[in-house]
């Protein structure tokens, strides 16, 4: 499993180091929109009623792959770019996102109803928005700010993650959500809430950053909040999967990355976490 789990990543490693090196943005939007769509997939897959033909879940990615490559290969070009209609409409989409997220996705998640029906008609029409909207924040991110700006937000993530897990496993003594994920603690998530606050303050010491945004938007003051929020909200997209997958009666959204489960394993805090960084950090604005 250590050895899959190794060689899963150094080739991701490798796949994303190729795109980000690539001399014009579609390689990079074209492997986010891949991403997203395989995301989409795995989520219909835990969320659509019993009934429903294991096709439809690969038919709704496949659309949405086929839409977000048509906006990549639009939004790259030299004489295409974003219109102003589209990104209002996008705009629109990130906020009704943002907020499903924060109340819908969070109260299912304090709520920890992990015996309710796993089918859920709702939840399998937020798969397609939320990958949707992930895709098109990432996408004008990396276009307008650059790849530093994308990974030291997704660097804030991780952090949040992975600070989450070890402090956890040092410090963890009060469950967090037990009837979601009974091993997360409320010690783990608040070294989460801190890995996350530092890594961006730390990154805001280079330009082009996505900490560097955002104390020249608020301040050092007022980006540690803004970070520690994004932290929670990183934690809440952790735990919903988790909910979706426990409903479900499965471990992992599915096996297409060996040793590691499936995409929305991977992503699944960073779904959540781009539509509000876009809104919460004023980067557009």
């Amino acid at each position: 499993m250590l050895r899959q789990r190794i060689i899963t990543a150094a080739v991701l490693l490798v796949v994303l180091a190729a795109a980000v090196a690539a001399p014009q943005p579609i390689w990079m939007l074209a492997l986010l929109a891949l991403t997203a769509a395989c995301a989409c997939w795995e989520w219909l897959r835990l969320t659509l009623p019993e009934h429903v033909s294991a096709i439809v879940p690969r038919l709704v990615a496949l659309v949405v792959l086929c839409f977000l490559m048509a906006l990549a290969w639009i939004w790259s070009s030299p004489m295409g770019g974003v219109l102003p209609q589209e990104l209002l409409a996008s705009g629109a989409l990130v906020v009704v996102v943002s907020l499903i997220w924060l109340i819908c996705a969070t109260t299912a998640v304090v709520r920890g109803r992990a015996d309710a029906p796993p089918a859920s008609i709702g939840w399998s029409i937020f798969a397609v928005l939320a990958t949707v909207s992930a895709w098109i924040v990432l996408a004008v991110m990396y276009m307008a700010f650059g790849p530093l700006f994308v990974l030291t937000l997704l660097l804030l993530v991780w952090a949040a993650d992975i600070c989450a897990y070890f402090g956890g496993r040092k410090f963890g003594r009060r469950k967090l959500a037990p009837r979601v994920s009974p091993g997360k603690t409320v010690e783990g998530a608040l070294c989460g809430l801190l890995g996350a606050v530092v890594v961006t303050l730390i990154g805001a010491w280079w330009p082009d950053t996505f900490g560097y945004m955002l104390v020249d938007r608020w301040s050092v003051w007022g980006a540690i909040p803004v970070a520690a929020i994004l932290g929670a909200v990183s934690i809440m997209g952790d735990l919903f999967e988790s909910l979706l997958k426990r409903r479900a009666g499965v471990k992992d959204s599915s096996g297409l990355l060996p040793g590691h489960g499936g995409v929305f394993d991977r992503i699944d805090a960073i779904l959540p976490v781009v539509p509000i960084a876009l809104l919460i950090s004023g980067a557009l604005f």
